[in-house]
């Protein structure tokens, strides 16, 4: 058996896993968005979430509600994994060429 050579072993080290960075890059953007609803929410008002709630024209099925809350964690959980895997995937392939 043959030693690894420390370059192999240092870019094997280096490399991003792009499935914890997209599913850690998802949890950030739903759970952000997750806690923004609910605080609002909470707040209540009569005007809750003005601003938040035009996300709906993007999300469909999104509305600042308890519910609303779990429909915009998905659909921020879906774009921030694209996006963590998409940023794992460049990272590998620019710093390994």
């Amino acid at each position: 058996m043959t030693a690894p050579n420390s370059s192999m072993v240092q870019a094997s080290l280096m490399r991003l896993n792009a499935r914890a960075w997209g599913i850690a890059t998802g949890l950030l953007l739903g759970g952000g968005l997750f806690l923004a609803t609910i605080f609002l929410v909470i707040r209540g008002g009569p005007m809750v979430g003005q601003h938040l709630s035009m996300l709906r024209a993007f999300f469909p099925g999104y509305s600042v509600t308890w519910l609303g809350a779990f429909v915009g964690f998905v659909y921020a959980f879906v774009i921030g994994y694209g996006l963590g895997r998409i940023i794992g995937s460049v990272y590998n392939r620019l710093a390994f060429r």
